[in-house]
């Protein structure tokens, strides 16, 4: 996957900008580091292109998000990962909503943005690999989209849809989802739902079993971005000590457009 692949780093801070670079190399990428979303901009105008951008929030006085809005006016579609020390979910939602596909706190191991780096350019590659699986009907709309009760998936795009709205989800968030859905009534095991996030044989924690914690950090947020749009939403049902499962479809629900 790493091949002549083209990562831009985009961040005011040298230091953080030069670690990254350089780990980004040692995996065999081609890295070019910019201190601005102004140089990017400008680089970009001039004819350069990426496959991927690591785009940080707070620049000086134009952050990231103005330049991904500029980005999009200007008609570029180059993916986007927003690197922030913000956390609070508003971000994250202007973050996915302006076209970003992943947002990923700074604190955050390498190994993890890694994991996140090499999804995103998987899904950019190989599109029309990612078909709906399982029990989900390809709708007559977008090749590759598909519906399930309320909810609709994109996975060309790693988009979800809730009675027809954009839920804001990150990329990840959108992987656990779309695999919990693309089996709807059958039970998922924690194990299974943390390899999704950090790749097969991920570390787990000291304790052996730290990927329950993490799966679960991960439904609660999935739930609450659901319930936002929807107080009724209850899809996601818990298995106690096994893991998860996007409850069956009722009768007179469909799964096809």
């Amino acid at each position: 996957m790493t091949d002549n692949v083209r990562i831009m780093v985009v961040d005011d801070d040298p230091i953080i900008r030069e670690t990254l670079s350089l780990n980004l190399e040692d995996q065999d990428f081609e890295v070019e580091g910019l201190p601005s979303g102004e140089a990017l901009l400008e680089h970009l105008r001039g004819g350069a292109t990426a496959d991927l951008i690591l785009l940080d929030w707070k620049m000086g006085q134009f952050s990231g998000l103005d330049t991904l809005r500029e980005m999009r006016r200007m008609g570029g579609d180059i993916p986007v990962i927003f690197l922030t020390s913000l956390t609070d979910q508003i971000y994250e939602e202007a973050a996915l909503a302006t076209g970003a596909l992943d947002f990923v706190d700074k604190s955050r191991s390498f190994s993890i943005l890694l994991h996140r780096v090499r999804t995103v350019l998987a899904g950019r590659r190989t599109p029309k690999e990612a078909e709906p699986a399982g029990d989900m009907a390809t709708e007559n709309g977008p090749a590759g989209t598909a519906r399930i009760g309320q909810l609709t998936l994109d996975p060309d795009v790693g988009r979800a849809y809730w009675c027809d709205r954009l839920v804001p989800l990150t990329l990840t968030e959108f992987q656990i989802v779309h695999a919990l859905a693309a089996s709807a009534g059958r039970d998922m095991r924690y194990r299974d739902i943390y390899d999704l996030v950090h790749g097969d044989g991920f570390h787990a924690g000291a304790a052996g079993d730290g990927y329950r914690a993490n799966v679960r950090g991960f439904i609660k947020r999935i739930r609450r971005k659901f319930e936002d749009m929807d107080p009724a939403f209850s899809e996601i049902e818990n298995y106690p000590g096994f893991g998860y499962r996007w409850r069956a479809l009722r009768n007179g629900e469909g799964s096809s457009a």
